[in-house]
């Protein structure tokens, strides 16, 4: 029921153009479930119909104007109140009037630009959606949709093999290589690590994945560590000369392409961590950062763009 124009009389409902054949992706909500989104990407165009549907059959509905606005919007945890958004495009679907009957819009955002890819963490989110307002004297009724956009990259152009050393004077020297520094994110870290010098009992060994999310400026940088993937490279005590080969498969795994001081406000980075434990449970480690980045490398001709095309942009270390 509505008094005084006081109350919600109307639906909103919006259909995305090609929604029916576009791909769709899971992307973490704050929860820390995963749903399905559309997926876009940078420069694509974003249209639709928006559909508003009167409530009761015979009812009319006394509105101030009707838009439908395209969001790029950071939200810090520690500061929810501030939305900081980088991207914010308007257009105007109905002038103020009155609607008697349940009406339908059209709307297009043509090629917009998606800078940064979604993204959902620890203590910041970084999300692109649609949202409807019909503008009412007392109360506004509103309709939200998300997207998810990733961001693609050509392959880096320079790419060098990654080496390390581990050592304890007199007691202990290894080097670790892997194949190269930066990986797509369905790709293979491939390497070997060389036991030079073996003097303490090595029970276990393992290679991880740290992904650190930076969050904050100056002194009010917070840094939250999260291990997303874990291989073990050995149970047992080596020996000096010996050399163990790794393989670890990214496909796998929750990853997202790195991101470096995101519009100021967010970084999200990625190290391999090697971590070893003696017989006294002591523990030795070395990490080194590694970039990760979303593979773009052909281009279908027409139909519906997937993570195989060159929208992206040139990589960026």
């Amino acid at each position: 029921m509505s008094f005084f124009g006081f109350g919600t009389t109307a639906d909103i409902d919006v259909v995305l153009d090609g929604s029916q054949t576009r791909k769709y992706v899971e992307h973490k909500t704050e929860d820390g479930r995963k749903e399905k989104y559309p997926l876009y990407y940078d420069g694509e165009t974003v249209a639709g119909k928006v559909s508003v549907s009167l409530s009761k059959a015979g009812s009319k509905l006394e509105h101030q104007g009707i838009k439908i606005e395209f969001i790029g919007q950071i939200e810090l945890y520690y500061d929810r109140g501030n939305h900081h958004e980088f991207i914010s495009l308007v257009k105007e679907l109905a002038r103020p009037g009155v609607l008697t009957q349940s009406t339908s819009f059209d709307f297009e955002f043509i090629n917009v630009e998606k800078p940064y890819e979604s993204y959902t963490g620890a203590n910041v989110k970084l999300r692109y959606f649609l949202r409807v307002t019909i503008v009412r004297r007392l109360t506004d009724i509103t309709k939200e949709m998300d997207i998810v956009v990733h961001t693609l990259s050509t392959y880096p152009e320079v790419n060098n093999s990654l080496k390390m050393e581990v050592g304890i004077e007199d007691c202990l020297h290894i080097e670790f290589e892997y194949n190269k520094q930066k990986y797509h994110l369905k790709d293979v870290i491939v390497g070997k690590i060389y036991f030079l010098l073996v003097r303490i009992k090595i029970k276990h060994m393992e290679l991880a994945i740290i992904k650190r999310e930076t969050t904050g400026t100056g002194p009010n940088i917070y840094n939250e560590n999260e291990t997303v993937a874990k291989y073990e490279i050995m149970d047992g005590a080596p020996v000096r000369g010996e050399s163990i080969p790794i393989r670890l498969f990214l496909a796998g795994y929750d990853l997202t392409p790195t991101m470096r001081d995101i519009n100021k406000k967010f970084s999200v980075r990625y190290y391999l961590n090697l971590v070893l434990v003696d017989e006294e449970e002591r523990r030795y480690f070395k990490q080194q950062e590694i970039v990760l980045w979303r593979k773009a490398d052909r281009v279908r001709t027409g139909g519906q763009a997937d993570e195989s095309t060159a929208w992206g942009r040139d990589y960026q270390a």
